[in-house]
């Protein structure tokens, strides 16, 4: 099978529609990463904890 355009089956419309609705989350999905995030308010400084699995406060660490 080679990967000639011309060659391929044609689409079906529930196809179509389904690589349509893809490439719009997809867009969706990138403006929505592309908006600046809002900065944490007394948050914890450095990592972000609950993406390393623990938490440390007044210099006493707890894993969750």
């Amino acid at each position: 099978m080679t990967d000639d355009p011309a060659e391929r089956k044609p689409l079906t419309p529930a196809a179509q529609r389904a690589l349509a609705e893809a490439e719009a989350r997809r867009k969706a999905a990138a403006e929505a990463s592309a908006s600046p995030q809002q900065k944490e308010f007394q948050g914890p400084k450095g990592p972000e904890p609950t993406r390393y699995g623990d938490w440390e406060r007044k210099g006493i660490a707890s894993d969750f």
